[in-house]
């Protein structure tokens, strides 16, 4: 309740003339907050800002939400939900430590059509320990057989420090060529099923592009609340401490300055080659265009028209591409 209460302290103090037209709760699991605070936080949203054709997203797991709490998001005007499938194997779902099981994913789906959701996003997770092709084209078969609009699929990268890294799962993730594998089968089984490839991990069928992620890989200005939130606003990138105390007796919300003058043309081409719309040609020098034209041979880059784009390989080595034209 202090922390729902301080986050609403610091919408209403927002300035009310900037057009909103995308929230997103996100973060780790926003489904384990309770209904009268997620209603009371999206109230005073709606209230503070004037908000046309919004696409209102949801983040949650199978396990914390039932077909009541379903009905209850779509009521109080949550019309997007992100689902943490991650994959449809019992097995994977145990080694991930995963809550829920691969029947009550597809539960909450079925559900979240059923009570009205017409714009679902699942979350798969890519190259998992003795992860096989089978195994993953089962999951995105069933998948992609259930009343969703959208795929953000991932490969699995384990982070020092983590559960993961303790429990030497590095050892066991398969090797570069099979995740490229994993990823370029994703592509393909995807595409077949109606979802296009718009950005390096996600995938749309027609009209269902995430009109809020679009805005991070365009460069265009959003503002975050919550502790751990980041920002691109009037001219900074700045982002929220993660002290929870701190944020809940602040007057304002904290914030620290991550970067002065952010979405400088360097960073509008690194993101902006993230979606496969590419970018204008005129963002680049000729040198860089030349060097593109050679990842072009190798089926990498695409040009088309004036712009630029990477394919579904040269996605897998975006890094490289961006470093040798940056």
């Amino acid at each position: 309740m202090q922390y729902t209460a301080a986050l609403c302290r610091f919408l209403q103090q927002t300035e009310t003339n900037l057009p909103v037209d995308t929230v997103y709760f996100g973060g780790g699991t926003p489904s384990l907050l309770p209904l009268p605070q997620v209603e009371q936080i999206l109230q005073t949203i709606t209230k503070r800002f004037s908000i046309r054709q919004p696409e209102i997203t949801l983040e949650c797991n199978p396990a914390t939400v039932t077909k009541e709490t379903l009905f209850a998001y779509r009521q109080m005007g949550i019309n997007r939900l992100s689902i943490g499938v991650q994959s449809l194997s019992d097995v994977q779902l145990k080694r991930l430590g995963r809550l829920h099981s691969a029947a009550e994913a597809i539960t909450t789906v079925e559900q979240a059509a059923a009570v009205g959701f017409e714009n679902l996003s699942c979350d798969v997770m890519l190259a998992l320990p003795q992860q096989t092709k089978d195994e993953l084209q089962s999951t995105l078969e069933q998948l992609t057989a259930l009343p969703i609009q959208h795929v953000s699929a991932y490969l699995l990268k384990v982070e020092a420090g983590t559960p993961y890294a303790k429990s030497k799962w590095v050892q066991q993730l398969p090797d570069d060529d099979a995740a490229a594998d994993f990823y370029l089968q994703t592509v393909e089984t995807l595409e077949q099923s109606g979802f296009l490839q718009y950005e390096i991990s996600n995938f749309a069928k027609a009209g269902y592009e995430s009109r809020h992620n679009c805005k991070y890989w365009r460069c265009e200005p959003y503002l975050g609340f919550g502790t751990a939130a980041h920002s691109c606003y009037g001219g900074k990138r700045f982002f929220v401490p993660s002290d929870l105390q701190a944020f809940c007796t602040a007057e304002t919300q904290p914030i620290e300055i991550e970067e002065e003058n952010p979405c400088t043309l360097k960073e509008r081409i690194l993101l902006g080659l993230r979606l496969l719309e590419g970018i204008p040609c005129e963002w680049l020098s000729p040198q860089q265009i030349q060097k593109l034209k050679r990842y072009e041979k190798g089926d990498l880059v695409r040009f088309f028209g004036e712009r630029v784009a990477l394919t579904a390989k040269g996605c897998l080595v975006s890094n490289a591409i961006l470093a040798g034209i940056l």
